[in-house]
């Protein structure tokens, strides 16, 4: 019964903080200005399950794709041995599925597993070693450095942690079983592993307390993880899918109108139209392109918490490769960063901050090209760029501040119609030329 007890609280309170934490992320993402991507209901699908089901994108680059994939099939699929885990502990049984008639299926199933489980063992090696040994150069930039390299090194902990208590708790079975019967589960791993290492205990009550530690140790690395996802930047595993859903479906390159701008355009171009009564005197006027959070769309904020600091996007930004201090990876963590410190002053969106100026200075936001590369190579659909822009439209709209590269094309746009410093009177002169 204590045990029984134990498990109930560990699991209320663990799943419960989840929630709290959950539904906080949920309110940031809320304090983005709306935008519509409920249409095209269908390919929003098929985007969904090709770009984030299917992996689709991650495919460019196979060897970390392969061993991404074994990750991502052996998450899936161990679920079904975390909901025997559950069953066990509200039941007090212990291999409910197996004592309940699905032997040879449940014997398969948990041997498919433990199979997993070694070439994730194996993969989660190998990620290691690409993060701290070869030191690949997108993973030892310096916008990875603190905190988001800890993060990534920690998740590998924890899966290899995993799998060594899963690997304690079936192989500790199969020798208590072979003790007391001879014959094992027959787990394609643990069958070997189990009288390997505790085959030499011929007491089934130490055994029972080894295959207990490894059932303990499984569930709560399980609840340690899932509280820290939302802190982590794993938290791409739930929001890979509604993230690749309501990807922006239009041409690359496609910019939107401002919906401020727009509506003062049209109405400086209706004779009849009152700029008076344009809007309510209470109503505060809408800010040109973005200056905080709470300037971005819900999609943006949204597109910030499900970056998985792969950085395959700064990885292909031809400013970056040029030495400029633009990164793609770092705007989207610097706006999640700025969120989470929102949420975490219970949204104070006056407390002297901004994304723009104190996370992201206009150096970076210049450096870019506007290529959408970043776009194009970012395995859930992030778009950088649109964040890049809307600042940038700040910067112009809101405070005049162009680079002086920039300002002598503006004028001649203004004056001249055209970038160049030629009156629209003399543009076709070079055809007359002989």
């Amino acid at each position: 019964m204590l045990s029984h007890l134990i498990f109930i609280v560990l699991a209320l309170v663990s799943i419960g903080l989840f929630s709290w934490k959950m539904r906080s992320i949920i309110k940031q993402i809320k304090l983005g200005r709306p935008t519509n991507r409920t249409d095209r209901v269908g390919e929003r699908i098929k985007t969904m399950l090709l770009v984030a089901f299917g992996q689709k994108k991650m495919f460019n680059r196979p060897i970390p794709a392969i061993l991404h994939f074994i990750f991502y099939v052996a998450f899936i699929i161990t679920q079904i041995e975390l909901i025997e885990v559950f069953i066990d502990g509200f039941t007090g049984s212990h291999r409910f599925f197996y004592h309940a008639g699905l032997g040879t299926f449940y014997t398969f199933v948990i041997s498919s597993i433990e199979v997993l489980s070694v070439l994730t063992f194996i993969a989660t090696l190998i990620f290691f070693a690409r993060r701290n040994l070869i030191k690949i150069p997108r993973f030892s930039s310096s916008d990875l450095n603190g905190w988001a390299r800890n993060d990534a090194n920690l998740i590998l902990l924890f899966e290899l942690l995993l799998i060594i208590f899963i690997f304690m708790m079936n192989g500790a079975d199969e020798a208590d079983k072979i003790l007391s019967s001879n014959v094992g589960y027959g787990f394609a791993v643990s069958q070997h592993l189990g009288p390997l290492f505790f085959g030499r205990i011929n007491n089934e009550d130490i055994l029972h307390v080894i295959s207990s530690i490894g059932w303990w140790g499984h569930l709560i690395m399980v609840f340690v993880f899932l509280n820290y996802l939302p802190y982590s930047k794993h938290l791409h595993i739930l929001f890979a899918f509604p993230n690749t859903y309501f990807s922006n479906l239009n041409a690359k390159g496609k910019f939107n109108n401002m919906e401020s701008v727009e509506a003062e355009v049209k109405l400086m171009l209706d004779p009849s139209a009152d700029p008076y009564a344009a809007a309510p005197a209470t109503e505060a006027p809408q800010r040109f392109g973005a200056k905080d959070v709470q300037d971005l769309s819900w999609k943006q904020l949204l597109d910030a918490y499900s970056c998985t600091e792969c950085g395959r996007c700064t990885s292909v930004c031809p400013a970056n490769q040029t030495g400029k201090l633009l990164s793609p990876r770092k705007i989207m963590m610097d706006t999640r960063d700025r969120l989470s410190e929102i949420g975490s002053n219970n949204f104070d969106l006056n407390d002297g901050k901004s994304l723009l100026g104190d996370y992201i200075t206009p150096e970076e936001l210049w450096a870019c090209t506007s290529c959408n590369a970043c776009v194009q190579e970012c395995p859930v659909n992030i778009d950088p760029l649109s964040i890049i822009v809307d600042l940038r439209r700040f910067l112009v709209m809101e405070e005049s501040k162009v680079p002086t590269e920039l300002t002598g094309m503006l004028t001649n746009i203004e004056n001249n119609g055209a970038p160049w410093q030629f009156s629209p009177a003399d543009r076709m002169k070079w055809t007359e030329e002989n």
